[in-house]
């Protein structure tokens, strides 16, 4: 009889699953299909086709796919994999507490696949579902004073180390991130910065007093770690994730992936200070053959005069984890965290690390999110890159030393004297 097995059956998205099939013929050709469908009714697909061993069994942890949307052994690779049914879609989790991702996973007879499509019911078939919540976190919506977001808090009595968590253009509040953090033991503020209630739509300057506020809100909570919070920041929010870093003492670990260091856009503010935004050479936006938008080339941050637009990182006193992916598009983030990195080091600093990944795009999320290498995001076509194995392995390798360089630096030691 063909089984199809998956362990655990429910878990957090950010956790491997181990995927088997039994009772088929010696050698047989399979093809394992995984579906998804996300809450505004998109379809997501991802396919592999594997031969079973001498015993008629196929274990995805250490069989080789030799064919389909990836090869090799790849034991999560159909979920990393996955692809929109239409194009430009990217796949975002709104409601994270209630309801998770369900992924479909179906074993067929490869021979019975014509043109990637079944001309039979499938061998066998289960549904998984990918939480992006561990039993016992708890969400609390914040409005206090002009602050607007969620904050995560894990299970327990605490105290955690505290994280503020802030993503890019897209404005709003995504929480899937901090509702991941807070199932890993941090106390995680999603914070909304513009485009969200009474938030203004297009802001036309950054206050980072709003982001001062947000820190003093988490620290006051009885349940966080002093002295200091964290920052996990992406794209545009990794601006304000870096003068956070040099303006305000509570921020002691600050995360960024992909992201410049320079403001752009509009002007950052904070207690009389300004800071004027890089401005852009709009003849350097490029399209890609597909006709996507890439963007990485708009600030030639070398050029005579631009020093007067960098961040002075050398003036933070807390820790940086740079996080860039090779292959990005839209920021030539490398370049930007190297030049950070210098400035640094001119000034005798060594609180940073950098990790650096080939092949990795823009979106570097959760472990086995599918790469998003282009999206529709405000009515533009945008070539976020990435190569899908290399971009997959980025965000693995990347979400553990996320969660190590937090704790090391918020987490107070214990066996020091008070």
């Amino acid at each position: 009889m063909i089984q199809l097995t998956a362990t655990p059956v429910s878990a957090l998205v950010d956790e491997p699953v181990h995927i088997q099939a039994t009772g088929l013929t010696p050698f047989q050709m399979v093809s394992f299909q995984a579906s998804l469908e996300d809450e505004s009714g998109n379809m997501f697909y991802s396919q592999a086709h594997y031969r079973a061993n001498e015993f008629g069994e196929v274990d995805l942890k250490h069989a080789a796919s030799l064919g389909g949307d990836y090869m090799g052994v790849h034991p999560m690779g159909l979920f990393w994999s996955l692809k929109p049914e239409k194009l430009l879609t990217r796949l975002l989790k709104k409601d994270v507490m209630n309801k998770p991702f369900q992924v479909q996973l179906k074993l067929y007879d490869l021979e019975l696949i014509v043109n990637n499509k079944a001309a039979s019911a499938p061998k066998a078939s289960l549904t998984l579902e990918r939480w992006y919540v561990a039993p016992g976190v708890t969400r609390i919506q914040v409005r206090e004073g002009r602050l607007r977001g969620a904050l995560f808090l894990p299970p327990g009595e605490g105290r955690f180390p505290g994280v503020i968590d802030l993503f890019g253009g897209l404005g709003g509040l995504l929480e899937f991130r901090a509702s991941l953090l807070a199932s890993r033991g941090f106390a995680s503020l999603a914070l909304a910065y513009f485009n969200y209630e009474d938030l203004p739509a297009k802001p036309e300057i950054t206050d980072l007093e709003y982001f001062e506020e947000a820190a003093n809100f988490l620290l006051r909570h009885p349940k966080v770690f002093g002295p200091g919070v964290g920052v996990v920041s992406v794209c545009q929010g990794v601006q304000i994730g870096l003068s956070m870093a040099v303006n305000l003492k509570q921020v002691t670990a600050t995360v960024l992936i992909n992201g410049t260091n320079f403001p752009f856009g509009i002007p950052q503010v904070y207690r009389g200070k300004i800071y004027q935004p890089f401005p852009y050479s709009a003849q350097l936006i490029s399209t890609s053959a597909l006709g996507l938008l890439e963007l990485y080339r708009i600030y030639e941050t070398t050029e005579v005069g631009a020093s007067q637009y960098l961040f002075p990182v050398e003036e933070a006193q807390g820790h940086f984890l740079f996080i860039v992916g090779e292959g990005d598009k839209i920021i030539n983030s490398k370049a930007h965290a190297e030049q950070a990195i210098g400035q640094l080091r001119r000034h005798g600093k060594n609180n940073w690390t950098l990790l650096s990944y080939p092949g990795a795009g823009h979106l570097i999320e959760p472990p086995y999110s599918p790469l998003c290498c282009a999206s529709m995001t405000r009515d533009l076509k945008l070539h976020w890159g990435g190569e899908v194995i290399p971009h997959a392995a980025a965000q693995e390798h990347s979400w553990k030393e996320i969660q190590r360089f937090l704790r090391k630096h918020l987490i107070p030691d214990m066996t020091s004297p008070l």
